[in-house]
């Protein structure tokens, strides 16, 4: 049975009622099939009606839509022959990130991203996708490793952030990201990086240094989550936030596609199916590999001086700001 969101209840209502008639014609001599082709065509234009209007916070909420395909649902419709190897030769292994070597089109790559997991079980095994330092330590391996044997890197983003936790603080958690970042600058191998879903503050940074960063439609990119912002514009004392508080938090984070390819943080935004990633996982798969493909025609042939030339170049023009209707260019 298929999970909706809250704004999609009324497409739920009709898509039940589909779902009924077309149990009730099986085997019976009853022709329904004009009744279910008109229904279908009106949920067909609700739902292009609900999704060609939605707000910042029912994005971020598609973004963390349980069904959503994850980086090893992709992994497994658009890489032949992928191997995962893991731990990061210091501490340990962080299921929160997968990683290893396949094929995309017969092009050897390594294949990295944030693991959420499905189900209580394996969520709590993946801790939710919120890495350990671990996880980025060994993501670091696999990039160094892409390095040695020149094979292109690519990233699959879907966090809510770094793990926060004690032991992760203790072993390193800025340290590990703050490496990846100055790392994944210089890395003389092509980088292509991709938001799924949540990309969440510097625990989705880690893995997004890159040559080519492409959102998915409606997947969300920001420094905080709507509810960390709120908790921290607007909690006061022993009062609740609502859900009105983190969407208006969404608002003012500007954390759409839409949003970061106008401040040109993104190349490009990679079409979802109507509905969503999670109706048509197939389909988003082909998107995804016919994205990365076409990036690497465009950077495969350049020296790798060249490459981290310009990808330095790009980091440094990300940030502007205006001040008293003067405009200040980044270096940030």
């Amino acid at each position: 049975m298929s999970y909706y969101l809250d704004f999609e209840k009324p497409l739920e209502e009709l898509e039940t009622k589909i779902e009924e008639l077309k149990k009730l014609s099986d085997g019976t001599e009853i022709d329904i099939a004009s009744e279910i082709k008109r229904l279908e065509k009106k949920a067909k234009e609700l739902r292009s009606e609900i999704f060609s209007s939605l707000t910042p916070w029912q994005k971020t909420m598609i973004a963390r839509h349980p069904e959503r395909p994850y980086t090893l649902d992709y992994i497994g419709m658009i890489a032949e022959d992928f191997i995962e190897l893991h731990g990061d030769r210091r501490f340990a292994d962080d299921p929160a990130i997968v990683g290893g070597v396949g094929k995309i089109n017969g092009i050897s790559m390594v294949i990295i991203g944030h693991q959420k997991g499905r189900g209580t079980k394996e969520r709590i095994f993946r801790n939710f996708g919120q890495p350990n330092p671990e996880g980025y330590r060994k993501a670091l391996r696999l990039m160094k490793l892409a390095e040695r044997f020149k094979m292109p890197i690519v990233t699959f983003i879907d966090t809510p952030g770094a793990y926060p936790g004690i032991g992760a603080e203790e072993r390193g958690q800025a340290e590990a990201i703050a490496t990846n970042l100055m790392e994944m600058s210089r890395i003389k191998t092509p980088i292509i990086s991709i938001v799924i879903g949540e990309g969440g503050s510097g625990g989705a940074l880690a893995l997004s240094i890159a040559d080519r960063l492409y959102m998915l439609e409606h997947s969300v990119y920001s420094v905080i989550s709507p509810e960390g912002c709120a908790a921290i514009l607007w909690k006061k004392g022993g009062e609740e936030l609502t859900p009105d508080d983190f969407s208006r938090a969404a608002d003012a984070l500007k954390l759409t596609s839409d949003d970061l390819k106008s401040f040109k943080i993104i190349d490009d935004i990679i079409p979802e199916p109507l509905g969503g990633a999670h109706r048509e996982p197939e389909t988003t798969a082909k998107r995804l590999v016919e994205y990365i493909l076409k990036s690497l025609e465009s950077i495969q042939s350049k020296s790798p001086a060249k490459l981290i030339e310009e990808r330095y170049k790009k980091i440094r023009k990300i940030g502007s700001l205006t001040q008293t209707g003067v405009e200040v260019s980044g270096h940030f």
